[in-house]
């Protein structure tokens, strides 16, 4: 049973509408997410790349492939976390991300990591 949790990541997000970088006349809504990656499995494991989905509220879909994350491909040994934050601009107040990393693994496994889905919104639209 120890078997299954060998590849385990998760990933937990908050998100935050940015007022000061937004132009609602202009159909600019920023938003940031601060995503927090912890190694629970018991194996070491290297973020390689990322892919997100990204939906306005119009169904318009940006999809997001690159290296990393900000920059970095951190390794996370068991027990260990890296956060960071990275932002978009959506048309619509409201919208929604998901998506997933690409990890490799100390034994050379690679394994993908899902990130549920999650809403960017401007305070006060959703009731």
């Amino acid at each position: 049973m120890a078997e299954s949790k060998k590849y385990e990541i998760r990933a937990t997000v908050a998100t935050q509408y940015l007022p000061e970088q937004s132009d609602p006349e202009q159909d600019r809504y920023a938003f940031s997410y601060t995503i927090t990656i912890s190694n629970t499995g018991n194996i070491a494991a290297q973020l390689i790349s990322r892919h997100w989905i990204i939906a306005d509220a119009d169904n318009q879909i940006q999809e997001v492939r690159g290296l990393g994350v900000v920059g970095h491909q951190p390794l996370l040994q068991p027990g260990q976390s890296f956060e960071y934050t990275s932002g978009c601009v959506l048309a619509t107040p409201v919208g929604s991300m998901r998506g997933s990393y690409q990890m490799t693994a100390d034994d050379g496994v690679q394994f993908e990591v899902p990130i549920a889905e999650f809403v960017l919104s401007m305070p006060r639209v959703l009731h």
